[in-house]
């Protein structure tokens, strides 16, 4: 990823993206550099909602779902929600994702859980949401549970 500059959400808005890695991995995210990738396939309208709010240079974290299930990576909004190429009906949407970086240590979902500071968070009481909003607080403690300063986010 070649240009660095400090990324700031235009929004302060924050997401929890999941993904099983066999069917599109953080690494297969990062390959796609800065032409990023569209977060197609999600059928559940609470997601697709999600991703109708999500702003350009919104950031999110990338989560491994099923195998792994960890926290491994933070991606940027690239493009708004439009038609999911994917759905012939044109009741779905979806947002397109950059990889940004990874997450120094992953979390996994046993640390959120564990944390008290993340009992309310989404990944917690709403676990089977493909994409989730995240608070600032819980953005702040999920990244210093990863050893990542959030001040220090490059695209």
């Amino acid at each position: 990823m070649a240009k660095k500059t400090t990324i700031t959400p235009s929004s302060s808005h924050y997401w929890l993206l999941k993904s099983e890695p066999d069917a599109f991995s953080w690494e297969m995210c990062k390959a796609r550099g800065e032409k990023g990738e569209p977060w197609n396939g999600v059928r559940n309208y609470l997601a697709r909602n999600n991703m109708r709010a999500m702003k350009l240079g919104d950031l999110g974290f990338f989560y491994h779902s099923n195998e792994g299930r960890e926290i491994v990576g933070i991606i940027e909004i690239s493009l708004l929600a439009r038609p999911d190429p994917s759905d012939d009906t044109g009741k779905w949407e979806c947002v397109d994702v950059r990889a940004v970086c990874d997450m120094p240590t992953p979390v996994t979902l046993a640390d959120v859980k564990a944390n008290p500071k993340l009992a309310k968070m989404s990944l917690v009481t709403s676990m089977r949401l493909s994409v989730q909003p995240v608070t600032p607080d819980e953005w702040a403690e999920v990244c210093r549970m990863g050893r990542l300063d959030p001040r220090k986010i490059q695209a």
